[in-house]
């Protein structure tokens, strides 16, 4: 498999670690990673799994799961290490790689 030349730049770099998210009201996401501050434009991509997030309070839930990437509960009274479709998630490599950098 051949691997573009972005992403076989950053695994030569090294993974770089999701630190903080921040939801904007414009559905995109200030990604706070270890080297940079992204951009990370999610308004092209609310549906199919991701439509529960056109709610913009539920949008606002983010977090970052237990394995470094960006989460969302569906049910926030469901515990998604028990219920494992509970929760959708984006990884955070993938994230890194399609988004913007702004700082």
């Amino acid at each position: 498999m051949k691997l573009s030349n972005d992403l076989k730049k950053y695994y030569e770099d090294g993974r770089r670690k999701l630190l903080k998210i921040i939801a904007n009201d414009d559905y995109t996401l200030d990604l706070y990673y270890d080297d940079s501050i992204r951009k990370y434009d999610m308004s092209n991509e609310l549906y199919g799994v991701f439509e529960i997030l056109k709610n913009i309070n539920k949008f606002k839930e983010v977090f970052i799961d237990e394995d470094g990437n960006i989460a969302w509960e569906k049910d926030s009274k469901i515990d998604s290490n028990i219920v494992w479709n509970n929760k959708i998630d984006i990884c955070s490599d993938s994230a890194y790689l399609n988004s913007k950098k702004i700082k």
